[in-house]
């Protein structure tokens, strides 16, 4: 099958953390035979970025001549793909994704999105796209995110995210004050750094290239991602993978995949809720057998049969 995957994000020399997931997919899809060309905006930021997403889209469509296009984003990736004529589409719409969209016009045949709470959310902002959606996730490289012998010591607490108010790391920062012991690394930057820098037992180490991320990991006890809405939780899903049990929260995607024996979830409002997870999460067994087994039912390369299956019945449909 001929693949012309459209997306606006994708690693790249500058940017080598942008859309890693993207990637991911894209790279189990080649595995399994198919050809993959790419339109894509492999940096962040610029002027002229969705015009020449747009131009590339095209052209490729045209030197290709794909099956099937297949966009990551219903915006603006999915608008953009929707003008390659003749051609079925399929969308992946995620998280934030989801939760702006009013309408999209010639969204195709069918969506694809990543969890139970989007396809609802999606299906009451797009009416078009009921009976036409599937849940597939991005789904985790079991290969990558391996188990690892937990850290000795007192409890280490990992957040991997954006430092943003959607991502509530002030708050958490607040509840590992309350815990008073360990130490707890927020992976990743954004506006609320200086809120946290100078708390006792919190590092920032800013962000890292994802092909670093298992190793973070690995020096963790507990990962924490108790975000104020976490649509689907890439990173809980890496961590399980890796065996760590996980705290994370109530509102969107975690509840769906986070068993009870390998992570709490928690109300993100709660500083105090969230102080009595961390320190319930940190007496789970680690590494975590439950944990494990549950990001194994994500594997990457299961996920992208699935995402191929609905590529193939959209081809067919032509």
């Amino acid at each position: 099958m001929r693949i012309l995957l459209v997306s606006q994000m994708y690693p790249g020399p500058e940017d080598p953390d942008l859309g890693v997931f993207v990637a991911q997919l894209e790279r189990a899809l080649r595995e399994r035979g198919h050809e993959v060309e790419l339109a894509v905006l492999d940096r962040r930021g610029g002027k002229r970025r969705f015009a020449t997403l747009l131009e590339r889209t095209l052209v490729a469509a045209g030197r290709f001549r794909p099956d099937v296009v297949y966009a990551h984003f219903l915006v603006p990736a999915g608008t953009i793909a929707s003008l390659v004529p003749r051609v079925p589409l399929v969308v992946t719409a995620h998280g934030r994704d989801v939760r702006n969209v009013g309408t999209l016009p010639g969204i195709g045949t069918l969506t694809r999105r990543t969890s139970d709470y989007l396809r609802r959310e999606l299906e009451a902002k797009v009416p078009e796209a009921r009976g036409k959606t599937e849940v597939i996730d991005s789904g985790v490289d079991l290969e990558r995110f391996r188990v690892e012998p937990a850290p000795n010591g007192e409890p280490s607490f990992l957040c991997l995210g954006a430092l943003t108010e959607r991502k509530n790391p002030v708050r958490l920062a607040e509840a590992f004050e309350r815990l008073g012991r360990g130490s707890l690394t927020f992976v990743g930057d954004g506006p609320l750094r200086p809120r946290l820098e100078g708390r006792p037992g919190v590092q920032l180490a800013g962000s890292v290239p994802h092909d670093e991320i298992p190793a973070q990991i690995a020096q963790a006890r507990v990962v924490c991602q108790p975000s104020l809405i976490e649509p689907f939780g890439q990173a809980l899903l890496e961590a399980m993978a890796c065996g760590r049990p996980v705290v994370a929260t109530r509102i969107g995607g975690p509840p769906e995949f986070v068993p009870p024996e390998a992570g709490v979830l928690v109300d993100p409002l709660d500083v105090g809720a969230l102080s009595a997870a961390l320190a319930t999460a940190a007496e789970l067994p680690c590494p975590s057998p439950e944990a494990r087994a549950a990001a194994e039912q994500h594997d990457v390369t299961v996920q992208a049969a699935r995402v191929e299956a609905v590529l193939e019945r959209a081809a067919r449909s032509r």
